[in-house]
């Protein structure tokens, strides 16, 4: 809430500094009303932080701050071993959902990739690999490689005949801003129309007027990130068309549509008690909608509540 606040104040034109992508969060008050040992029992850290990065103590002066974009990837599903559904793929850090689930801060991040890397996967895909040494190897002649990689490669060629005038840059950037403008923090329904019809426009962009320097056949990193921002252009329309479907306010999904009186998150579990899983049909042809039903045997279904 504070952070919608943050920047509903900067879009209103009132950010501080050069910017105006910044507001004062100012402790006096609390310090005032709790007492400056209670305060620094719980945020003492930070103020260090700050003043560290700033030369600013915020005891004595307030902080400048701005929202953070939490970025969204994961999500898959893996058991203990951290193998996912399919035999033998097992997936590790941020790509699975295990302690995390699909939202991350950095040092959440952080946490799960040090865990799964150095404690986990060691002592758990051994087990798998131990049964398989004896097995014949995989063809690779098989034609599901060949039609793989004939793929990969007409994308390549595609990409690097374009010869456009756009960087690849400056397509990722003016993506990242649609996204922080209408699918961010808060979301509401002409936004997420506006997102879709932006990202369609972009896409086609992206794939008419874009240059990607270099050769192939050699390291290119500049070809490496334009195959990325081709796939964030995919998985961004379809979150926004995801936002979209759903319309209630949940976790880090904030409807303003769906919000109680003073500003919290207004669930909808009669209707929305899913997982939504988005089948591709082919390029600009609308994805068809697959619902996942949700069932919570053991655990109690509840609104996050900041107050208690």
């Amino acid at each position: 809430m504070a952070s919608r606040a943050a920047k509903e104040r900067c879009d209103a034109g009132y950010g501080v500094n050069n910017t105006g992508k910044a507001v004062f969060l100012d402790f006096q008050d609390a310090f005032k009303r709790l007492g400056r040992e209670v305060v620094d029992a719980r945020y003492g850290n930070l103020f260090d932080m700050y003043k560290e990065i700033t030369d600013v103590d915020p005891h004595e002066e307030p902080m400048m701050i701005y929202p953070a974009i939490h970025y969204t990837m994961g999500g898959l599903w893996v058991d203990y071993n951290l193998m996912t559904t399919i035999p033998g793929l097992y997936a590790i850090g941020e790509a699975n959902f295990s302690d995390h689930g699909g939202n991350r801060l950095g040092a959440s991040a952080l946490m799960q990739g040090l865990a799964d890397g150095y404690f986990i996967l060691p002592y758990t895909i051994g087990d798998y690999l131990a049964s398989k040494f004896k097995e014949p190897k995989t063809d690779t002649n098989a034609p599901e490689f060949e039609a793989a990689e004939k793929a990969v490669q007409a994308k390549i060629d595609r990409l690097m005949n374009i010869k456009g005038k756009r960087t690849v840059d400056s397509i990722h950037k003016e993506l990242g801003h649609i996204m922080w403008e209408y699918v961010g923090m808060a979301r509401n329904k002409a936004g997420l129309e506006k997102a879709i019809g932006l990202i369609q426009d972009l896409k086609k962009e992206f794939w008419s007027n874009v240059y990607v320097a270099g050769e192939t056949g050699v390291f290119n990193q500049e070809l490496e990130k334009a195959l990325r921002v081709a796939d964030f252009l995919e998985i961004g329309e379809l979150m926004a068309r995801d936002a979209l479907n759903r319309n209630e306010s949940c976790g880090g999904h904030f409807r303003e549509e769906m919000q109680t009186e003073e500003g919290e998150t207004k669930r909808d579990d009669e209707n929305y008690m899913y997982v939504s899983a988005w089948e591709y049909k082919g390029d600009d042809v609308k994805p068809e909608l697959h619902k996942e039903p949700l069932k919570f045997e053991f655990a109690h279904v509840a609104t996050r509540n900041y107050k208690d």
